[in-house]
């Protein structure tokens, strides 16, 4: 055959010749094709159709046993291509396959019969693709017409508007215009106006000048008198502090010569050192519950701790239960009276912490800082009663000032002459630098 076998028949040859192979034994495969012979059909026709196609045109034997394979499940078909009287119903495409394999007289005109039918087949479809496309350029036509037309309507009203928004914007530039022909005009008096007065305050300002010149000669003089009538005091009031400073000296002299003739100690103890209590050695601990107040004055301790021989009573479980409750006892004591000591280093005030002692049931040991009394409350006694023992203790005239939120300690210390003050401010000074 001078002229290749239709692509249809040729793919009709291969997909036959792949479903033999897969039915025969591996050693009746042809050796080329053994490799593709485990592979499913059609990937066996894929992937060996080259292979195959070579072999049948090379392989008489091979073709017949793939026509009489065939034979068996067209039997009618190879038949009639035998004996040359083909089916005029028959599909060209099927009959040149058997056709090509059979080879009987005449078989490349049955081939050529099929590239025909073939080509016949793609020219008609061909044109009902290009009828079809033609009808869908006709659709399209006519919606593109009815678009042109519905946009150029869209476009002539589109323009209708801007004509309308052109005049409002021409209205409103002469509007424009107009305030602001307007505006220079009252900008023009204004800065009229404003020179005028600006020429006036220059004028108010150089008369105010003149007028604070004229002050400031008056109170240099002024000074100066003061100053001659300061002088004058300070030498007056000179002679009186050197007679006062001798009388002191005398009194001074006369006391230490009383005290050397008396024997008086140097030191002598305080009047809280006269009330008894509890010393920490002795001690036993229980849990007790703490109370707190809300603290309304910020500034009131601050002010307290600078009078002079302050002595400053801190109730103690009251503070430490306000300001850090969740800790152990032992660890409210430490973490206060180191607050204390420090407290007491800054302002020199005299401070005893009072803490509750009666129901505690182990040994404690505290060290107590520098400058800081610590007592406990003797059993059957309370703290606040300790408390208000300590205030008793005092002269009358020392600033004595109790800090506690229990308002019982706070009533029974203002009746005995002391000032109280709520456990947030100690709480708050300590937390200072």
């Amino acid at each position: 055959m001078a002229r290749p076998l239709p692509e249809a028949v040729r793919q009709g040859v291969v997909e036959a010749a792949a479903e033999l192979i897969g039915t025969l034994p591996a050693t009746d495969v042809p050796l080329p094709l053994r490799r593709f012979a485990q592979f499913e059909r059609r990937k066996r026709a894929k992937l060996a159709g080259q292979h195959i196609a070579a072999l049948l045109e090379k392989d008489a034997d091979f073709r017949l046993r793939v026509a009489e394979h065939l034979r068996e499940a067209e039997p009618e078909l190879v038949a009639a291509v035998e004996e040359g009287q083909v089916p005029p119903a028959a599909d060209p495409v099927r009959v040149a396959t058997v056709a090509y394999l059979l080879r009987p007289a005449g078989w490349t005109e049955l081939a050529e019969a099929a590239r025909a039918e073939l080509e016949r087949s793609a020219s008609a479809s061909e044109g009902e693709a290009a009828e079809r496309k033609i009808a869908a350029l006709r659709d399209e036509l006519a919606a593109a017409r009815a678009s042109r037309s519905a946009e150029v309507d869209k476009l002539r009203g589109e323009l209708r508007e801007s004509k309308a928004e052109v005049a409002e914007l021409r209205r409103k530039v002469h509007d424009a215009r107009q305030k602001a022909k307007a505006a220079e005009e009252r900008a023009a008096e204004l800065a009229a106006e404003t020179a005028r007065e600006l020429t006036a305050a220059r004028e108010t300002t150089a008369a105010a000048e003149k007028e604070l010149r004229k002050l400031r000669v008056r109170l240099e003089q002024a000074e100066t008198a003061a100053e001659h009538a300061r002088r004058a005091a300070r030498e007056g009031r000179n002679v009186e502090d050197v007679r006062l400073r001798m009388l002191l000296d005398t009194l001074v002299d006369a006391a230490q010569g009383v005290r050397r003739e008396l024997a008086l100690p140097t030191m002598i103890e305080r009047p809280a050192d006269a009330v008894a209590g509890v010393e920490p050695d002795k001690l036993v601990h229980r849990n007790l519950p703490g109370r707190a107040l809300s603290d309304d004055d910020p500034q009131l301790l601050d002010r307290l701790l600078t009078l002079p021989q302050v002595h400053l009573v801190v109730d103690g479980y009251n503070v430490t239960k306000t300001g850090y409750g969740e800790l152990p006892l032992a660890d409210q004591r430490s973490r206060l009276l180191s607050g204390l000591g420090g407290l007491a280093a800054q302002t020199r005030a005299e401070v005893t912490c009072v803490f509750d002692g009666a129901e505690l049931d182990a040994p404690v040991a505290i060290a107590a800082p520098r400058g800081v009394r610590v007592l406990f409350s003797r059993p059957g006694q309370t703290a606040d009663e300790l408390i208000a023992e300590l205030v008793r203790a005092e002269p009358s005239g020392r600033a004595v000032v109790v800090v506690s939120s229990d308002r019982e300690v706070a009533d029974a210390a203002r009746r005995a002459g002391a000032r109280p003050a709520v456990s947030t401010l100690l709480l708050r000074r300590l937390s200072r630098p």
